[in-house]
């Protein structure tokens, strides 16, 4: 039992990690050119980066983290918490008075960890 809440964590901790350090590179990038893209290209932007690190996590951690049996309730389960992690992340930098991206939105936040997730549940070993 152990094992599985180890596993389910990593898998967790795994996509975290990975979508703060992207939010924090397109804030650098977005912070000084102050332009709003379109809802719909952002989400295709945040889907693309999604596949892209979900691609690269592969590189780095080849096997899948979490137990087979768990694997379709990772996907389900494990964007909804980093959604929700992305937006309290939003509202810490608005109260904060610094600037927000789409990222910092929950539907932007989980569409990212989604498509990460997706490419790991097919491919990871």
């Amino acid at each position: 039992m152990l094992q599985l809440i180890i596993e389910v964590i990593g898998e967790l901790l795994l996509q975290a990690l990975v979508e703060v350090l992207v939010e924090l590179g397109l804030h650098s990038v977005v912070e000084p050119l102050n332009r709003k893209p379109k809802p719909w290209m952002a989400a295709i932007g945040y889907g693309i980066f999604g596949i892209v690190a979900g691609a690269f996590s592969l590189w780095i951690f080849p096997n899948n983290l979490t137990d087979p049996s768990l694997r379709l309730a990772n996907l389900l389960v494990t964007p909804l918490l980093v959604g929700g992690l992305m937006v309290a992340l939003g509202a810490w930098r608005t109260r904060r008075h610094q600037a927000t991206i789409g990222l910092d939105k929950f539907v932007y936040g989980y569409l990212f960890a989604f498509t990460f997730g997706l490419v790991r549940f097919f491919f990871a070993g």
